[in-house]
């Protein structure tokens, strides 16, 4: 087996520094080769871009804008009625992918708006879904890019997040049918929604990518500092063979 390759989630890692680039260079001083930033979009992509290749780092993912903030949205690719303001930050996404040189962008579907129940909406929100996602696979197809689909579990982290078990993300990416959007495998949430691990991972590595050799994303809340605790990762690389940064 070949050995994982890991990438720093950068609006996780590293909260003890300010700004992206910062925590790029931090990123790659501790070894990392890759890094993922939730939402870069309040640094230029030029300044992101520089800083990162002066770290030795890839971009490898980053997210679609999440909308008002301030009024509680978190993603918008399933909300009704914003259907604009989700195409327009998929161009603001696609600049930033192309600057960064990141290949995949995951496509946040949203919450389920406030007051609504879940079920009486689900059917609008699905269609609005696909609508949504339909246009970002041509858009993506035009740069060569892939868009990525991550549930996000309703249990603990948001309970109000339209796209919450694999099964749901599997079922729309089957009735898009485009091969350039696929499943984004959040062990976390997959856990915390339905368990049976192994069983799912069977089940729906064919939409993650089978045979996949991209990086495995380290989103966590440091317990201290970042690069202190990584310390786990650095037993990994030593016991794969792999030379320490600074070696």
């Amino acid at each position: 087996m070949a050995p994982l390759r890991f990438s720093a989630n950068l609006s996780w890692l590293f909260p003890e520094l300010s700004g992206f680039p910062a925590r790029l260079r931090a990123a790659g001083s501790s070894g990392f080769e890759a890094a993922e930033i939730c939402w870069p979009y309040a640094e230029p992509p030029e300044a992101l871009a520089r800083a990162a290749q002066e770290a030795g780092l890839r971009v490898v993912l980053i997210n679609t804008p999440p909308g008002d903030r301030e009024k509680g949205e978190n993603g918008l690719g399933a909300v009704p009625g914003r259907q604009a303001a989700f195409r327009e930050g998929l161009e603001q996404a696609v600049l930033y992918a192309k600057a960064l040189g990141c290949s995949r962008i995951h496509l946040m579907a949203g919450r389920v708006p406030k007051g609504a129940d879940r079920a009486a909406v689900r059917s609008e929100m699905e269609i609005v879904f696909l609508e949504n996602l339909r246009h970002a696979a041509e858009v993506l197809a035009q740069e060569n890019l892939v868009g990525l689909l991550e549930p996000i579990n309703t249990r603990i982290t948001d309970p109000r997040y339209f796209l919450d078990t694999p099964q749901q993300a599997a079922a729309i990416l089957q009735k898009v049918g485009r091969p350039n959007l696929q499943l984004q495998m959040d062990l976390f949430h997959w856990q915390i929604m339905d368990g049976n691990l192994t069983g799912n991972v069977r089940e729906f590595l064919p939409i993650v990518d089978e045979g996949y050799t991209g990086f495995v994303g380290c989103e966590y809340q440091p317990r201290g500092d970042t690069a202190e605790g990584l310390s786990w990762l650095r037993s990994y690389w030593e016991m794969r063979g792999r030379p320490q940064a600074g070696q």
